[in-house]
């Protein structure tokens, strides 16, 4: 089998396609419309706190749009809404977009309804993103054990209150509101078709369901029939699905299992912003893949580590350790050594980046299905942390109001 190495730009190497006829071209799904905006690629990048910066937005876009296609959504990493009305610098680097990003889409969380407004108000009114999306999915011990994140949407009345706040504070500027969160806490007290339901009726552009609970974190496999009973519940906004999408057959075979409106690609594209390549492909009606021999994958580390670079201002240090993490996950499947693994999991200079690249073995093919699946730590089911009788009912009474404040601060959450 042949391949070409083919570019979007001189500067953005792109890994080789594997030849192959294009089917019929029918369309997988219609474009996603998300308030005034027409997604044409019915596909969205979920915000990943520490990953979806605009470095590695930049490789996932150029990526999406080498098949000649629009490209879908690419969200960044979740900001919290105290830090921003607080004017944090790294929280406004956040909501700092490249100039070919459009639409621009950032991610808030917090559990203050006034606070959430009033950081949606600078987004939207400093014309900073042409989307937000509300976090109420994260997972992570000390954002549930306050009450924020995935457990948040048990207390119906403050869920309720705070999409209200955002879209309240969005509508000015035509800015649509979406909401991403997970089934429920655990499977006992699941809260996603009401949470949908509410989030509809308050005006929402649309709802994404991460299709674990709180407890089941990354474990396991992620429950898609839940999509499909949402998108049953919930009928005049778009519904996207989210989990386990790793390869654009899998986002196909969730449509049309769930009748989904679209997908959210997580931990998928990790390592692999070359996935929305292929998505781009599959929802368009093509079977053409993207598949790398480790000359590309290197090339697209080294512009990452570029971008990274760039994206904080020049400072080289800060971008490359800040690439580290990405190394496993780009390296997955191929035959690199232990030593190398270590130095470039350790790089602290892009001169040192470059040498240890140019030192792998570069004729190296794509290496088929261990490139492929499941990639980041899953973990495994967890018992919630909760405030102490959050269950006990699904209103929040005073005392639990002052202590959810707490939650906003300095947080990460996905």
């Amino acid at each position: 089998m042949t391949s070409t190495l083919e570019t979007v730009s001189p500067t953005t190497p792109q890994p080789a396609r594997e030849a192959g006829a294009a089917s019929s071209g029918t369309r997988v799904l219609p474009a996603l419309q998300i308030g005034p905006i027409t997604v044409d690629t019915p596909v969205v990048l979920a915000p990943m706190a520490g990953v979806t910066n605009r470095a590695f937005r930049t490789l996932c876009r150029q990526a999406g749009a080498s098949q000649g296609f629009d490209p879908g959504l690419y969200v960044a990493e979740m900001v919290t809404s105290r830090a921003l009305v607080e004017r944090n610098v790294e929280s406004l680097r956040i909501v700092t977009f490249g100039a070919d990003e459009t639409p621009r889409s950032a991610q808030v969380y917090g559990v203050d309804p006034a606070t959430v407004g009033a950081a949606v108000k600078i987004i939207a009114g400093e014309d900073r993103a042409d989307h937000v999306d509300l976090n109420f999915g994260c997972p992570v011990p000390k954002v549930t054990r306050k009450g924020g994140g995935s457990a948040l949407p048990w207390k119906r009345q403050l869920f309720t209150d705070i999409v209200r706040a955002a879209v309240v504070a969005a509508e000015p500027y035509g800015v649509p509101v979406t909401v991403k969160m997970r089934k429920g806490i655990d499977d006992d007290h699941l809260t996603y078709l009401e949470a949908g339901r509410i989030a509809e009726s308050l005006g929402v552009a649309a709802v994404a369901l991460h299709a674990r609970t709180a407890a089941d974190y990354y474990s396991g496999t992620a429950d898609w029939s839940a999509i499909a009973r949402l998108k049953e519940a919930v009928r005049s906004i778009p519904v996207l699905g989210n989990g386990d999408i790793w390869s654009a057959e899998d986002a196909v075979r969730m449509v049309r299992q769930t009748g989904a409106d679209g997908v959210v690609v997580g931990r998928g594209c990790q390592g692999r912003p070359w996935l929305f390549a292929d998505l781009a492909a599959a929802f368009h009606g093509s079977d053409q893949r993207v598949r790398p021999g480790l000359r590309e994958v290197a090339e697209t580390i080294y512009r990452h580590g570029e971008l990274m670079i760039d994206y904080f201002d020049g400072d080289e240090g800060k971008g490359m350790r800040d690439l580290r993490k990405h190394m496993a996950w780009y390296l997955k499947g191929y035959a690199v050594g232990g030593d190398a693994r270590r130095a470039l999991a350790m790089v602290s200079a892009v001169a040192e980046l470059r040498e240890l690249l140019d030192a792998l073995d570069a004729s190296q093919p794509y290496p088929g299905e261990d490139a492929e699946g499941p990639r980041g730590r899953a973990g495994s089911p967890k018992q919630p942390h909760l405030p102490y009788g959050w269950l006990e009912s699904r209103d929040l009474d005073a005392d639990f109001e002052a202590r959810l404040r707490e939650a906003e601060l300095s947080v990460s959450g996905g």
